[in-house]
Order: C-alpha cells, then structure tokens, then sequence
C-alpha cells in the first residue's frame, strides 16, 4: 500500500502528501514544498460522522442503502434531487452522478464559486486556460487582485520572493502589508479601476501594439468604451487616486506580469465583465502567450481530460434551488443550508422534501435536518486522483490506509446501479480511464496531457484567435444605504469545514465594542454575531467569513447577469445593536 496521496480539498495548490503512522505530512519534493495549510496538517483531528442514521436512530450501512434505496422507489425519477458540493475536488466524486443521470433525477447546474468569473474569461478568450504556477515563478511582477495567497494560495508564497508586489484589495491583508502598492478601493469596483488602468495605459503609449495589432485588434474601440467614464468622478466614487493609477503603470512597465485574482471580485451581478475588464487590461499589456505572463484566476481543472461518467439530465440551479419541488433530496459533499446564498429561504424549501439525504464526512446544518445521513469515507481511505485550477499537475490518490467507517462515492454508485439494473464500470477502469490523460515529464511527475505550458501563444480560442472585449458595460458604483459586505474564506474554515468562525469584524473606528453582540440586516434576513475589531478593513465594510454560522442569511439568491452564479458580495447591510 502507498503511502503517497493528494489533498483533496477545494483548493488552489492541490497539495501532494505522505501519511505515515496517522500522521499527514507534505511531500517535500514539487509545488507542495513539505509544508501544508493548517486544515490539513490537522485534517485527523477533526471529527467524522461515524455511524449512519435514519431519524436520528443509529443503523448499518447496509441497513442505510436499503433505505436510501425505498426513498428512491418513492419518487418519480425526475422527482429525485441530486446536489453535489465541491468538499472534495478529486474526479472520482462525480461518479455518484453519473447514477443519478442515468436513473433520470434532476440534476444541479451553475456555481457557487467562480462560475461569473470564468464566464467573462471565456467570453473574451474563447476558453478558460489558466497561468499555471511555474509560470508566476518566471514573473518580475505579480499582482494579487482580490486573492489572499497567505490563506488560499500559500504555495504561490515561495514563488514571488523578491518580485515586485502589488495589491488590489478593499481589505489590508497580509500580503498587503509588505506589497510595493495596496490600492484599497471600494468593493465591487473593480471593474472601473481596470478600465481606467487600460485607459490610461493606451494614453501613455504603454500598449504592446505589436501583440494588439495580431491578436486584439479591436482595442482603440474598447479604448473609446472607457472614454465613457468620467475620470475625477470615477476616481473618488472607487476611493482610488491618479497618483495610484500611475504608480501601478510606472511599476508593470516592460516587465514580465502576472495578475493573480481571487474569485471575491466577480460574486457580484456583473461578475462576468469585472473579469473581462481585468483581462483586457492584461491584454492591452500584451500578457498573454509570453513566459513569465497572464491571468491566473481559476483554470477549467477538467481541461484535457474527458470525463467517463454520464452527467446529462434535467437540470437546475445550484444558486436558487426549490428543494420543496422534489420529493427526494440527495446532497452529496455541500452543506446547502449554511453555503446556498439567502439561508433562510433555503431552510424552508428544503423543510417541505419528504426525504433528505446527507451523505458527507462533517455533522453541519444540513445533516442537522436530514432523514438519512449516510457517512462518507475519508480520502485516506480511497483510491481516486484529481487535478488542479492552478497548475497542471495530475494527482494519484491510492488508499493510503483502511477504515471501516462510511462508504465510497463508488461503492455508492456501484450499489445502486446494480439495484437499478443500469450501467458502471469498474473503479479500476475508472481509475486506469484518467492514467490515459497523464504524462510523465523531466521532474518525475505527472501532468495532464496536451495542456499548453503557456497559454495562448498562437492566439485566443475565438473564431478569429482575438481576444473579444467589452463593446458596452452596465454597471455602476453602488451609493444605496448601508455597508458593504465582505464574505472572503478564513485562515481556520474552508467554507463550512473545520474551525468556523464565530464573529463579524469591523473598524474599531465604528464605535462598537469588542465582543459586543450586534444585529446585521440586509433585505433578505438578519443575524447576530459577536463584534471582534479589524483595522484592516475599510470603515464602510463588514467583514464575515465564509462558513461563519447565519452569515448567508444576508446574501440574495439572484443570479449573476450571465450566468447561473451566486453574488454573495452584492448585498449591503445594516448595523445594529
């Protein structure tokens, strides 16, 4: 038995590790470096769901799968729900999907993450090709637009040693702190700070022409678009300075840059063109295709592997789902009650389903109001492999060791589709299906295969091979009533997983006393929290964690304007005592 594995964890540096005696330790050689995020190094402490449960009585497994099975027959098929999170990011998850396909339940579809983001992406190159690490490491300039590496990325931390940093970000984060430049603008403004940057850029002749002329041929159009803003106007409403614009331009001139963006900057309705305006600046600096340069948001992680597993059904969306239409309710790997925007709306519908499976490793609400829990087991105890939406590494993860505790995802499938009479392969072949997509290179390890190390170098993968920019922009600065909120992942939490947090964090400056316990409103429902002081925040934010307890009480569940995808941070709120 190997003693080599990956993390599975939504998260960008897809870590490699060795366990050992219970003991998870990072795999010293590549990108992971021999250190790991605190969630992992203490991934064994945190406790599991044991036992399977039907109402809150203890039973078998077997005794579970049987019931999973009655609540199934149950239901019409298009009367079966299955929702499946992203707790687990390796490609062995989705064959419980490929059940649920085939029986004919309804399916989820749109994101709760980064779905804006990548939509803008695609709609300007044609696809969403990621800036892979090894590529950063090759930059003089790396700007962190909106990411926080010390919490999500801290494998990128090596990588920027004695690079000149900037950062754009509403909160001083740590990185902040030591940047060459923190521009600390108004939330869910970005997209005019880009335009500028890319207006100004094209005013002091900065533009790689060359690179514009071939590939983005259309820029003096998108140029006239940012004309459209009004610049001393424009600057206050985003808290910016000209000086700021010029110090960002002074310090990317002929250099090699990378801009490195979190997915904070598109949960907002015009997420899609935030990030359109983000690249086009990058495409006005001639970025892409050139070593050393791009966008590294978050790649498409199935680039260049075909999946085996059917996933086509009736589908809805993940962001505004109506459990109460469904009688039968599968949720695999998400915690929709804590993470679906507009919670309280959530709890309700999801009160009306008949049966409501939870099939995960953490007890959290939704297992809270489960019929059936049926506990899943540990990576640790698996065979399955996963890639990455930051590099192009490809992961094995054998099991590393034995439980008898919970069941795979494909011991799962494989049940039910033996009790359904439908189709599934072996795990092996499975397993064996992804080796086909791998290659092994000079370093030892393995990658997927027929990935480009740099992007975009023969042009974009548009009908033409030219990036498309923004013709017409819609949004604006957003001067309602009330404070912005912020809803950034926590250094303790990923999402609603391990150490939660418990507070809302504002500017000591607002007046309210520490651990004082305060109402947050918005228009969709309130929560209470106690009040911890951070003075890297702006005086018109709000600050709480994603997974904190009721936080997603605040947010709405509308979409995004083009695409099926949550904006958690498009909601001012209200502070009372």
């Amino acid at each position: 038995m190997s003693n080599v594995t990956a993390c599975p964890l939504d998260c960008y540096d897809a870590c490699e590790i060795t366990f050992d005696n219970g003991i998870i330790k990072g795999l010293k050689s590549g990108h992971t470096n021999g250190f790991l995020c605190s969630h992992l190094n203490h991934y064994e402490k945190y406790p599991t769901i044991q036992t399977p449960r039907y109402k809150g009585v203890e039973i078998t497994i077997d005794e579970a799968l049987k019931k999973l099975k009655e609540m199934i027959d149950s239901s019409k098929n298009e009367e079966v729900l299955y929702y499946r999170g992203s707790g687990n990011f390796a490609l062995m998850q989705e064959v419980t999907e490929h059940f649920f396909s085939s029986y004919g339940a309804t399916l989820t579809d749109g994101s709760l993450c980064d779905g804006a983001g990548e939509e803008g992406i695609i709609r300007g190159r044609g696809s969403n090709k990621n800036m892979p690490l090894h590529e950063v490491a090759k930059s003089d300039v790396v700007i962190f637009w909106g990411r926080n590496p010390h919490v999500t990325s801290s494998h990128i931390l090596p990588l920027i040693k004695n690079k000149t940093i900037i950062v754009i970000d509403p909160i001083k984060t740590k990185i902040a702190k030591v940047a060459d430049l923190h521009i600390q603008l108004k939330p869910h403004t970005d997209i005019f700070l880009a335009m500028l940057l890319s207006r100004f850029l094209h005013i002091e002749s900065g533009c790689d022409e060359e690179f514009l002329d071939k590939f983005a041929s259309e820029y003096e159009g998108y140029y006239e678009l940012t004309q459209n803003l009004r610049i001393k106007a424009t600057l206050e409403q985003i808290d910016v300075s000209l000086g700021q614009l010029g110090d960002v331009l002074r310090l990317v001139k002929d250099k090699k840059v990378a801009i490195v963006c979190g997915v904070g900057i598109q949960k907002y309705s015009d997420g899609a063109d935030i990030m359109r305006a983000i690249d086009a600046f990058a495409v006005m600096l001639g970025l892409f295709g050139k070593e050393g340069c791009g966008v590294s948001y978050l790649g498409s992680s199935r680039e260049g592997i075909e999946m085996p597993f059917k996933k086509s059904g009736k589908k809805v969306s993940k962001v505004n789902t109506e459990f109460s239409l469904f009688k039968t309710v599968f949720i695999q790997g998400s915690n929709p009650l804590s993470q679906m925007p507009d919670s309280l709306r959530v709890r309700d519908s999801i009160s009306k389903s008949q049966n409501v499976v939870y099939f995960g490793l953490y007890e959290n609400e939704t297992s809270e109001i489960a019929d059936l829990i049926i506990p899943a087991k540990s990576f640790l105890y698996k065979d399955d492999i996963r890639t990455s939406y930051s590099h192009n590494r490809i992961s094995f993860m054998p099991k590393v060791a034995n439980s008898d505790v919970g069941i795979s995802e494909y011991e799962l499938a494989a049940y039910l589709c033996k009790e359904y009479d439908l189709p599934i392969e072996s795990e092996e072949f499975y397993i064996n299906h992804f080796k086909n997509f791998t290659i092994k290179k000079i370093d030892g390890f393995l990658y997927v295969d027929k990935r480009e190390e740099i992007p975009y170098k023969s042009g974009f993968d548009t009908e033409d091979r030219e990036f498309a920019f923004l013709d017409e922009i819609d949004s604006k600065v957003d001067e309602e009533d009330g404070m912005y909120l912020i809803t950034c992942k926590s250094q303790n939490s990923l999402n609603s997983q391990f150490n939660r947090e418990e507070s809302v964090y504002l500017h000591s400056s607002l007046g309210f006393s520490e651990k004082e316990v305060l109402c947050i409103s918005s228009k969709s429902g309130s929560v209470e929290l106690k009040v911890k002081h951070n003075d890297d925040l702006r005086t018109d934010c709000v600050l709480i964690y994603s997974g904190t307890k009721g936080v997603n009480n605040l947010t709405s569940s509308k979409h995004a304007l083009s695409t099926k995808s949550a904006i958690f941070q498009e909601n001012k709120v209200e502070i009372r005592r």
